[in-house]
């Protein structure tokens, strides 16, 4: 079976070595000594300033909310997986979505103006499949409006752009390190952020609140362990390699697919891509499904990633409404996209296959479909 993703895993001696490190020093959690180092490294592989290693990716985002004090409502997009939505929720913010761009699927910042409001206090931005929001953009109206900026930026590692990491934008920045990520430490997330100050608060926000023998504030366990960080150790090594063996199989992708009726979202210009998925659009969602089937009669399991569109799940609807916030053009893609299979050894002649189908399925299609 071919499954949409797989996770990387490091030499099982090398990692056995740390194993035995945590075992000498019976230190399993509490900001150990393999969590500060894997911070340090992930610090200076990305070059941001200040990193938090937490327990996931979603938790991140609501330490970002709490951090920033946001309580009211946040624009956000409708096109993304539903932690991001969850997180704002959860603290008892009201999400507020902006339709996407036709184009790259990431929040349209030429939707965000006409949604604010006097209760409006952040936009949370998804850099979505890794491809970096209109970022200019999106500071300048939160600079006008005196707004925060939080990116979810779960599937970027190791992207950049214009010549930074994409973690280094906005307020504050959060990352997933889920085992299926270009990068990861089996279940794990970071929070970066620019700001001493800020991080130091994200460090006892991290850990109950605990600050020496006192509390700083309410906090919350966002801890991740010595047995999470020292997968991160053994893996953050290979991510050089591991995103251009990605980028290899998906230029067979390119040059195998038939894109007379298939298109792909479009790359930021500045962007230096992780290949972390690859979405494929098709005409209609019938025809998604017709490829969906014959992939999977074939063991091949592609995933509807994202669906559905965010704003139409009735729990994120607005407080005193039944009805969804119209995102026409998210609802319209998220029934029509679909991520292919893709990961470091996958192999060509896999590849080769899944095209194939995908081909077929699209070219003997019937025109009233």
């Amino acid at each position: 079976m071919i499954n949409v993703t797989k996770s990387y895993l490091p030499d099982l001696d090398e990692y056995n070595a740390y194993l035995k490190g945590i075992w000498e020093r019976v230190h399993l959690t509490n900001d150990g000594p393999l969590v500060r180092k894997l911070e340090d490294q992930l610090k200076e592989f990305l070059d941001v300033k200040y990193l938090k290693f937490c327990t996931n990716g979603t938790i991140v985002l609501q330490l970002a909310l709490k951090a920033l004090d946001i309580k009211k409502e946040v624009i956000t997009t409708p096109f993304s997986y539903v932690a991001t939505t969850n997180a704002l929720l959860w603290e008892g913010c009201t999400p507020i979505f902006a339709d996407i761009s036709p184009d790259d699927y990431n929040i349209d910042p030429d939707k965000i103006e006409s949604l604010i409001t006097e209760n409006t206090q952040a936009i949370m931005a998804t850099h979505v499949y890794g491809n970096a929001c209109r970022i200019e953009q999106i500071q300048a109206i939160a600079t006008k409006y005196n707004l925060k900026v939080i990116y979810d930026a779960a599937h970027t590692f190791g992207a950049r752009y214009k010549g930074k990491s994409i973690l280094s934008y906005g307020d504050l920045s959060t990352c997933s390190f889920h085992a299926t990520k270009v990068f990861h430490t089996g279940e794990g997330g970071c929070i970066v952020t620019n700001d001493g100050e800020m991080a130091e608060k994200l460090h006892h926000f991290r850990s109950f609140g605990h600050q020496n023998d006192t509390y700083f504030g309410v906090g919350i366990n966002a801890k991740n362990s010595e047995l999470h960080a020292a997968m991160g150790l053994c893996v953050l090594p290979k991510v050089p390699e591991l995103i251009t063996a990605r980028k290899e199989r998906f230029g067979f992708y390119d040059s195998r697919l038939d894109f007379s009726k298939i298109t792909r979202p479009s790359l930021l210009p500045g962007m230096d891509y992780n290949y972390a998925y690859y979405p494929v659009v098709f005409e209609s969602e019938e025809i998604l499904l017709r490829v969906m089937d014959a992939l999977k009669a074939d063991e091949i399991m592609p995933r509807r990633y994202f669906y559905p569109s965010l704003n139409t799940l009735d729990f994120t609807f607005a407080p005193g409404s039944d009805t969804a916030q119209p995102c026409p053009v998210s609802e319209d893609v998220a029934l029509r996209v679909l991520c292919l299979p893709l990961y470091p050894d996958l192999a060509e002649a896999d590849i080769d296959r899944i095209a194939s189908i995908v081909n077929l399925v699209v070219a003997t299609v019937p025109e009233s479909v």
